[in-house]
């Protein structure tokens, strides 16, 4: 990340604090950084059982921004975590994320931000539930022509801080972003949602849904990836954003004739 160009000021670590650590100093918490050094964006590489400890300390500290990696945080405390960040005015991004991507400028997280064959600066972003998927389609993009604007790993989790509307609604206000590209999985009503919103905007939006060939009541990767009954299925999200006048395409390597077709988006 610093080799790219993120503005890292530190990291927290309470056994380790006072150390200093890729030139950079360690604090043992986020409210002790705050006090030497100015941060808006706090990122967690912690085990589940620290996150919600570690969201209450980046709130009190007045971040605005947390990037939550990790994965299997007991409901619960991610439920706490959602409520915490809340009260503070902070936006929480995950968990289960991968992170975010600014290409030219900055990235947060495991994202490889860093590969110009996987990610360009352009004017697609890209909101993705898997950080896997989400490197793909970035690909594919990148070598049909196509740069981005910005990367939103949202998370993969069921319940997560930022929903994929919620990053369509933040993409629509970025001036950099001319088209959106929503990587969406089976299970849950977040893409049919970012469908309502994406009928109010004029920025054209097409889709990829994961999980098309996944058997009913069966787990596939992601925890939120489950369906039950035709609630969150493939054939219902496909239906629904088609509805919509979201263009879907079957597989990946579809997405960058999707976005073509559109007369006001041009290939690099």
């Amino acid at each position: 990340m610093l080799k790219y160009g993120t503005s890292v000021i530190g990291g927290v670590n309470p056994r380790k604090a006072g150390q200093i650590h890729l030139g950079l100093p360690v604090f043992a918490s986020a409210c002790d950084a705050i006090k030497e050094v100015e941060f808006h964006t706090a990122l967690f590489f912690v085990p589940p059982s620290a996150c919600k400890q570690a969201t209450i300390d980046a709130c009190e500290a007045g971040a605005r921004v947390i990037i939550c990696l990790t994965e299997h945080i007991p409901v619960q405390d991610v439920m706490e975590m959602v409520a915490v960040a809340r009260l503070h005015g902070t936006q929480i991004i995950g968990p289960n994320t991968a992170g975010m991507v600014t290409p030219g400028e900055a990235f947060a997280g495991i994202m490889p931000g860093f590969n110009d064959k996987v990610f360009q600066e352009g004017s697609i972003g890209v909101i993705s539930r898997s950080g896997s998927l989400g490197t793909l389609v970035c690909l594919i993009l990148t070598q049909s022509g196509f740069g981005q604007s910005a990367f939103y790993g949202i998370g993969g989790d069921p319940i997560i801080g930022t929903s994929t509307r919620e990053a369509l609604k933040y993409l629509n206000e970025d001036p950099k972003t001319r088209a959106v590209v929503i990587c969406g999985e089976i299970g849950g009503s977040a893409e049919e949602e970012a469908a309502d919103y994406a009928t109010h905007i004029n920025k054209p939006v097409v889709a990829f849904i994961a999980g098309k060939s996944s058997p009913e009541g069966k787990k596939m990767g992601h925890a939120g990836a489950i369906v039950s009954g035709n609630s969150g299925s493939y054939q219902a999200k496909l239906n629904s954003l088609e509805k919509k006048g979201i263009r879907v395409a079957e597989i990946p390597s579809q997405i960058p004739d999707l976005l073509g077709s559109y007369a006001n988006l041009a290939r690099a």
